[in-house]
């Protein structure tokens, strides 16, 4: 099986030795997206705001790879304080059509840069 390094400058770069995202055979395996806009810049806020932040670097990623939201299988949600789940999910729910992915929320004691909510993905590739 190849593997392809997928990029787009509309999401952030890398901020180290990884890519935003990999296709393998007919998955797409995204990086973790934090509440960065492309040229690096944070976004100010609370939850809500990044979980925003997260999903459309998640959407701009998906894009370059030709697919979206409704493509991804699997998530995984990493925050650093798991009481403002309901804060996340909320704006996760307008995000994503039914079915919905699968997915496992996890609390993590720090994220890169300072980060609330970071989220990474797979997507099936079927185009």
């Amino acid at each position: 099986m190849t593997k392809q390094a997928i990029a787009t400058q509309k999401a952030p770069a890398a901020v180290g030795p990884y890519s935003q995202a990999v296709r393998a055979g007919s998955f797409l395996f995204i990086s973790g997206q934090i509440a960065l806009k492309p040229g690096a810049a944070a976004v100010s806020g609370g939850v809500p705001e990044q979980t925003e932040q997260c999903l459309r670097n998640l959407r701009e990623v998906l894009a370059a790879a030709g697919l979206e939201l409704q493509d991804v299988v699997k998530t995984t949600v990493f925050m650093t304080d798991l009481a403002q789940f309901a804060a996340m999910n909320e704006v996760y729910a307008c995000h994503f059509p039914a079915p919905f992915p699968a997915r496992a929320a996890v609390q993590a004691a720090a994220l890169p840069k300072g980060a609330a909510v970071e989220i990474e993905a797979i997507a099936l590739w079927e185009k």
